[in-house]
């Protein structure tokens, strides 16, 4: 380890002024003159104690030499008087006898030391301004690099990253493969008058890879790469930003051919005149010079810019236009295919059991990003570790995977038994409504244990993925999420605050329906709502895009669905009263049920009716217009008008279970 430079840099300068004011300080402090009253000091000059008297006149302050030292005042003592006690100083000096009694010239301080503090202000400022000068030319101190950028350098010598060590993304790896073509042979574009894009954005959600997709066209490309986050351009100095762009191309374009990433570029991209201040901010200032930089790209300059961020909604239009950002990349969340293939890469150098299925992990984390893969392994690395055993086994990733979806199981939490009772028929209600919707995702777990905020929780997924959802698939949602309010209703009589997050989930879904997907039979085909999320900014000055009676009409729809919702849940649990009791007294035995379990539950005890018996027709109120049946190829108008009936007559929302 290197010793740490003190005596360096500003360090040095420091000590010396504080070292020069401490002596000039000490002098002072130094000094043994006591200072008394103007009566006791003419007192011991008219008793004959004073051996010398020494008078300033210009301070009004007389210095007096005992014969001997007092045991209260010591040797030497000094008072000031007044003009008006000035006489009668003199005339107790004369009485004394003292012949050297006025002399103006005398002070208590050093020629020297008088000199030195008059002049110690200049010589520090002096000093500094040496210091500052001389670290701005030398360019090794950073007290004057404000402007420089703090972008950080991968070279050759860096561990390289490839497209072989990215999975889930191959539609990406596609549009980048070009990137990578142009920075290795940029004279195969060049000679049929191709432009390659100047700037590359990749948007999607965090976690889905698209800073290890910007290191691995670099680590592809041989070239070297520079990145840099947004943030790290703006500072509270006024031309701070703007300075740093330039240098960071600058730099790029002497390393070129080169890789700029610019990591959440959201933090200096944002939409301009969007702020309260104004346009007229340091944040804009770095933009417009980020834009002017993209301009400025030579043709023949093999420099890419590659940006990435969350929300690509609330960067500026001129970041967006062709030749800036000529590329945009959607990186989303991998698919069932993607995630195994993420599963792999994450599972090597890791001791993962022969039993284990990579594929049923894979369909056991529908929506899950590569970081939260990773970070499902890693964590099964961990309670691997910590349990003492050799291998990742299906029973540890199982919990990992919990653990990553609602955090650690709180064991030690000490509930009551009536307590956890009730939260074992709230989750069992759940678990019953979602097995008696059609178009509800089958249930995986059941569990009692509390993670997180949650006493305890349903899982349910996909048996694949899905990129759409219909209209009863929505209302099945809406009714799971009042299964669990509606066992303690049918259970207890007295519901607790356990569903407040169930409601917001029903409340969110139900609302969607009506305000964006036009799922609602009185509103219609309207989109009232805005998709994604809001950016104050931009935002804040638009007002309410529908009237008062449309609000009343909202709100109305909004009520009759999550009370149908709610009808259509406690008649499933009324007519299956014996499964959920069931349900509810293997929780309280065994605490957590697999889809297994559940399976065996509903077997043992009876096969759950068919929705005829309970659902009517009002349950589910239907849209103004029906299914639409696309005709084949050459149909006439009667043979779809027919077509349409007979879909209409044959389509059924609510099948068998």
């Amino acid at each position: 380890m290197k010793p740490r430079k003190l005596f360096r840099g500003p360090f040095l300068y420091v000590a010396l002024a504080v070292a020069l004011l401490a002596i000039g300080f000490n002098s002072f402090s130094t000094s043994t003159v006591k200072e008394v009253d103007t009566s006791v000091g003419i007192q011991f000059i008219q008793s004959g104690q004073a051996q010398k008297v020494e008078v300033i006149e210009s301070e009004q302050r007389v210095h007096v030499t005992l014969q001997t030292t007092d045991l209260k005042y010591g040797k030497e003592i000094q008072f000031y008087y007044a003009f008006s006690r000035g006489v009668q100083v003199t005339e107790a000096i004369a009485a004394a006898n003292i012949t050297d009694g006025f002399n103006d010239q005398v002070t208590n301080t050093p020629w020297y030391l008088s000199l030195l503090y008059s002049i110690l202000p200049f010589l520090l400022f002096l000093g500094i301004f040496w210091f500052l000068m001389s670290g701005a030319q030398g360019g090794n101190n950073k007290v004057m690099q404000f402007g420089k950028s703090r972008a950080k350098l991968y070279n050759k010598d860096m561990p390289k990253v490839t497209f072989a060590d990215v999975a889930g993304v191959d539609e990406a790896i596609e549009e980048l493969e070009e990137i990578k073509e142009f920075l290795k042979e940029p004279q195969k574009f060049q000679a049929v008058g191709a432009k390659i894009p100047r700037g590359v954005l990749l948007y999607g959600p965090p976690g889905t890879g698209k800073t290890l997709l910007a290191k691995a066209v670099a680590g592809e490309a041989g070239v070297p790469f520079f990145t840099i986050s947004g943030s790290d351009f703006v500072e509270m100095f006024v031309g701070v930003g703007a300075s740093r762009v330039r240098d960071l191309f600058e730099q790029a374009k002497a390393a070129s051919p080169a890789i700029i990433f610019v990591d959440e570029i959201d933090a200096v991209g944002r939409h301009r005149g969007a702020g309260i201040g104004g346009g007229n901010d340091e944040r804009e200032q770095t933009l417009n010079q980020l834009l002017v930089e993209m301009d400025g790209f030579d043709s023949k300059t093999n420099v890419i810019l590659i940006a990435a961020t969350n929300r690509p909604d609330i960067l500026d239009p001129a970041l967006l236009r062709p030749g800036r950002f000529d590329r945009q990349v959607g990186v989303s969340a991998p698919d069932l295919i993607g995630r195994e293939q993420i599963l792999k890469v994450h599972a090597k150098g890791k001791p993962v059991s022969a039993d284990v299925d990579l594929a049923m992990v894979a369909r056991r984390t529908p929506g899950f990003t590569g970081a939260d893969l990773a970070n499902v392994l890693n964590e099964a690395a961990l309670l691997t570790a910590r349990s003492g055993q050799k291998q990742i086994t299906n029973e540890i990733l199982d919990e990992s995977i919990d653990r990553v979806i609602g955090g650690p199981a709180k064991k030690t939490r000490l509930m009551q038994d009536a307590e956890r009772l009730n939260t074992a028929y709230h989750e069992a209600g759940h678990a019953l409504v979602a097995a008696s919707m059609n178009y509800s995702d089958p249930v995986s777990k059941v569990t009692i244990l509390p993670r997180g905020r949650a006493l305890g929780y349903t899982m349910v997924l996909p048996l694949e993925d899905r990129y759409s959802v219909t209209r009863n698939q929505l209302l099945d949602q809406i009714a799971y999420a009042m299964g669990g309010r509606v066992a303690e209703e049918i259970v207890y009589g007295d519901p607790t605050t356990g569903a407040s997050n169930d409601f917001e989930k029903a409340t969110s879904i139900a609302k969607a329906m009506i305000m964006q997907y036009g799922m609602s039979s009185t509103i219609g085909s309207v989109s009232y709502g805005q998709a994604g999320e809001v950016f104050i900014g931009r935002d804040m000055a638009h007002t309410k895009e529908y009237s008062d009676l449309t609000a009343q009409q909202i709100d109305s729809e909004l009520r009759g669905i999550l009370d149908a919702a709610h009808d259509e849940a406690y008649k499933a649990i009324n007519l299956n009263r014996k499964v959920l009791d069931a349900m509810a007294k293997e929780l309280m035995e065994r605490e957590t049920l697999n889809a297994e379990d559940i399976a065996v539950i509903f077997k043992a005890v009876k096969k759950l009716p068919k929705r005829t018996q309970w659902l009517s027709k009002k349950t589910r109120p239907k849209p103004k217009q029906g299914p639409i049946a696309i005709p084949a190829k050459g149909s006439t108008q009667a043979k779809r008008e027919a077509q349409a009936k007979e879909t209409k007559k044959t389509t059924t929302r609510r099948k068998s279970s």
